[in-house]
């Protein structure tokens, strides 16, 4: 058998171990599920090895016999025997195989030996990119992160559980799972009703929050983001890819000092009103709140100071992406269509990686401005791809009357948070009054009517 490249450099091998693991399913076919379900064609360092194991599947798929003779025909339909060796080099994988195999023990070495030739790999790519020098160094950096956290995914990978071993990591065990009372909560957004429909927002969902433009989509954002850094003490990242980290800032102070935000613009401000900003930037400086204005940032970069953070930080408490259409998934796709739902897809595997919750904003098609009558949004209107529904773990559309009515005294400062999907709750429309001065929502008060 000739050698492939990866003996011939000295890379990490073990082709008996290989071997026996061909010849252990040739041996007995029932063994091959357990093969595949931890291996794959390209862990084995051969060539031959590769397309033997490849067309073991496609038998295995069609509900065939996996034997010497069947393999053997499978490879000659491909005109693959003769470089595998023939049906010689078929009969003589299991040479050497201990009457009592082991299997789990041969397929724990190959893919060991095949992830260290996937770091090697990963290690000589990062190298080439780096004497290139045709690249920003953060990106060639993102992109080796990047990179070496897949491959520790990889490695990192459950089975299936039964309900036993779940409760064995559930924290506080069998009598925290049966009690609702101690059942782990989501984290608080600071508005009462949104956190009764949801239980608060929690680690892995992906929270969808769409609006037209002016609706207060990054005014309700960055009003839970307070509540989560300053109320809860839990960390916040927010990469904003529309604003500026300083308007961001003067944002979220004059919401918190209740300030008016154009009166700290011009400059016309009196004493206690400069008092309760001072107040408001102490604790601002104080809080765990992270912000990112990186234009055009895409999902890898975001990735890579999330997991910095993380280290940091140990625990994330929120995410917040302002906004979906502004992203670039990292690399070239079809149509945009086919990039936002890349997005929204990794953003999905984001949150469950963090184990926090991503909550990303989303503009709406211009079908709400079209709309006779009623012009609150709906799931349909999401823009540009339906995968952000199928996606989502909860979408809430930011809808205020008073934009389409401006005229109409009775509907000023009031806003709905609409919940149009919740994966594991009710759906249903969350008062709240938009304090649009401060750029601020808040709980609805009594003066605040009942629709």
């Amino acid at each position: 058998m000739p050698a492939t490249s990866a003996i011939e450099k000295g890379l990490p091998t073990n082709v008996d171990a290989e071997r026996f693991v061909l010849g252990s399913i040739l041996l007995d076919d029932a063994l091959y599920v357990q093969a595949a379900g931890t291996l794959e064609a390209d862990d084995f360092s051969l060539e031959s090895h590769r397309r033997i194991f490849k067309r073991m599947g496609e038998l295995q798929e069609r509900g065939e016999k996996i034997d010497r003779i069947t393999v053997a025909n499978e490879l000659m339909k491909f005109n693959e025997l003769e470089a595998c060796g023939g049906l010689s080099y078929l009969v003589e994988l299991d040479d050497g195989l201990p009457q009592i195999p082991n299997l789990d023990s041969y397929i724990r070495i190959v893919k060991d030996k095949a992830v260290l030739r996937r770091i090697i790999f990963a290690g000589q790519h990062m190298m080439n990119r780096a004497l290139a020098g045709e690249e920003e160094p953060d990106e060639i950096l993102a992109g080796a992160e990047e990179t070496l956290l897949k491959l520790g995914e990889a490695r990192m990978k459950s089975g299936l559980l039964n309900a036993g071993q779940i409760l064995e990591d559930y924290e506080g065990g069998l009598n925290a799972f049966l009690d609702p009372s101690k059942r782990i909560k989501g984290i608080g957004t600071g508005f009462a009703k949104f956190d009764e429909y949801t239980g608060g927002l929690h680690g892995g969902d992906l929270v969808i929050v769409a609006g037209r433009p002016s609706m207060g989509k990054t005014a309700l954002a960055l009003n839970i983001a307070q509540h989560v850094a300053l109320k809860n003490k839990q960390t916040v990242a927010i990469f904003s890819l529309e604003m500026s980290k300083e308007s961001l800032l003067t944002r979220m102070l004059c919401s918190a000092a209740r300030v008016d935000g154009q009166k700290f613009r011009a400059g016309y401000l009196n004493q206690e009103e400069r008092r309760k900003l001072n107040n408001a930037l102490h604790e601002l400086v104080q809080a765990p709140l992270y912000i990112d204005d990186t234009p055009g940032a895409h999902l890898m970069d975001m990735h890579a100071k999330l997991r910095r953070l993380q280290t940091e930080r140990h625990h994330l408490g929120l995410v917040i992406v302002d906004y979906l259409q502004l992203m670039t998934a990292g690399a070239r796709f079809e149509n945009r269509n086919q990039e936002v739902s890349a997005l929204s897809r990794g953003m999905k595997m984001l949150a469950k990686e963090m184990n926090a919750p991503v909550m990303v904003l989303s503009q709406l098609s211009r079908a709400v401005e079209n709309r006779q009558g009623d012009h609150r949004p709906q799931l349909s209107d999401l823009r540009e791809s339906g995968s952000i529904e199928q996606d989502a773990d909860v979408v809430g559309f930011i809808f205020r009357p008073e934009v389409y009515n401006r005229n109409d005294e009775n509907l000023r400062g009031r806003a709905e948070l609409i919940i149009g999907k919740q994966r594991n709750g009710p759906v249903g429309i969350v008062n709240l009054l938009f304090v649009s001065e401060y750029t601020k929502f808040e709980n609805p008060t009594s003066e605040l009517p009942e629709e």
